[in-house]
């Protein structure tokens, strides 16, 4: 009777052990694998890091032909721009600063909080609206003036995309207009993309309705334009630390 007892207790105590192993093992194998998983979004968490810190930081500053009215946002100019670039291999990542309707004026007004802190260059595209309002050119030339003098006063590399008056406005108008960015670009030897519409500008496959604004058609075609002269610029900035 005694011994049929202890045997009793003693499988007792074993199926208590062989629970309180089973629950152990889970725990571990729990444990393990959280701790796998917290490793793995660390490691993705410093590698994203150091991709971010390995990235060149470009800008694009402007109006709505930058922000990308009545197109999808993966197909503004920024969006494109910056497909296009890593298409190359280049780690760049193009911030989109377009505010629509926005002045020469108002570009000016927001620069210190539109552009990044951590920027390494600039593509300034304004004064398209300035034109079409007929504003003086000689404030719009002023404006950018400023524009470029603060960037370059950061470090920053610019490149300055130009705008043509519409002829509408008359010889004149035209005349005062047209060569700003010319010459301010020679100013603070910054490079030049003439017209940011180029090739673009009266086709009317490449406009929305208005004919005032590229489609992503259009804004394709702006990108493959200003490509080489954006890849020269990207190549003139010192090397990232």
């Amino acid at each position: 009777m005694v011994e049929s007892s202890r045997k009793v207790k003693e499988s007792m105590i074993l199926a208590l052990i062989r629970r309180k192993t089973h629950r152990l093992a889970k725990m571990c194998v729990r444990f393990t694998l959280l701790y796998a998983a917290g490793a793995a979004i660390l490691l993705y968490a410093v590698e994203a890091r150091a991709e971010r810190a390995a990235q060149t930081v470009l800008v694009a500053f402007g109006d709505s032909l930058t922000a990308g009215l009545g197109v999808m946002p993966e197909k503004s100019f920024a969006n494109q721009l910056e497909a296009a670039l890593r298409a190359k291999g280049l780690p760049v990542r193009v911030v989109n600063a377009g505010v629509s309707g926005d002045t020469t004026a108002a570009g000016l007004a927001r620069l210190d909080w539109a552009i990044p802190e951590k920027a390494d260059a600039v593509i300034v595209e304004f004064g398209a609206n300035d034109a079409l309002r007929g504003l003086r050119p000689k404030q719009a030339r002023s404006n950018l003036d400023a524009i470029v003098t603060r960037l370059r006063q950061k470090g920053l590399g610019v490149l300055l995309a130009g705008m043509l008056a519409p002829r509408n406005l008359g010889p004149e108008y035209a005349k005062a207009f047209d060569p700003i960015y010319a010459e301010l670009a020679a100013k603070h030897k910054v490079a030049l993309y003439p017209f940011f519409l180029e090739g673009v500008a009266g086709k009317r496959a490449l406009n929305q309705p208005d004919g005032l604004h590229p489609n992503a058609k259009g804004v394709a075609a702006i990108v493959a334009n200003i490509l080489p002269q954006v890849e020269r610029l990207l190549e003139s900035l010192p090397s990232r630390r």
